[in-house]
C-alpha cells in the first residue's frame, strides 16, 4: 500500500493547477491535510482582495488528499464555502482539512481556511465518494 505522501505526490504530479497556484502540502495523513498557498497579484478580484475561487480551490485540494491518503481513490460530489474575512494580497492561507464522518462509500470533510495571523477566512464543508480502486505506484 502506498504512503499517504505518496499518494499525494503522484496526485500532484498530474495537477497543473494546484502548481499554478503555488500549493504546498505541509502535511498530509488519512483523513487531515495542512495545505497553504500565498497570494499573489494574478489572485486577486477587481477589489484587490482574493477571489473567492483561491480559499475554494485551496479547501478542495486539501480535501482532495486527506480523504485520498487513506489509500482509495476518492472524488468530490458535493462541496460548500462560507467566506467569513477577505483575504489580502501577499497573505498565506493555511487549509487544515479534518475527517468529520466516515461512511461505507462516502465521507465528510472539514476544512478552515485562515490567513498568516490565524484568522478565519473561510469554512469549507465537502462530501467525497470512496471508490474502490486502490491507489498504485505509475509505472
Amino acid at each position: 500500500m502506498m504512503s499517504p505522501e505518496a499518494i499525494v505526490n503522484q496526485m500532484l504530479s498530474d495537477d497543473a493547477f494546484s502548481a499554478l497556484l503555488g500549493m504546498h502540502v505541509e502535511q498530509v495523513s488519512p483523513g487531515s491535510a495542512v495545505v497553504s498557498l500565498r497570494i499573489e497579484p494574478s489572485m486577486v478580484n477587481g477589489f484587490q482582495i482574493a477571489h473567492g475561487a483561491i480559499a475554494y480551490a485551496l479547501a478542495d485540494s486539501a480535501m482532495a488528499f486527506a480523504s485520498n491518503a487513506f489509500g482509495k481513490k476518492s472524488f468530490s460530489v458535493e462541496t460548500s464555502i462560507s467566506h467569513v474575512k477577505k483575504g489580502a494580497l501577499a497573505d498565506v492561507l493555511t487549509a487544515r482539512c479534518s475527517l468529520l464522518h466516515a461512511g461505507n462509500k462516502s465521507a465528510i470533510y472539514g476544512v478552515e481556511v485562515k490567513n498568516q495571523k490565524e484568522e478565519l477566512i473561510a469554512h469549507f464543508k465537502g462530501t467525497v465518494y470512496v471508490s474502490d480502486e486502490a491507489w498504485e505506484l505509475n509505472p
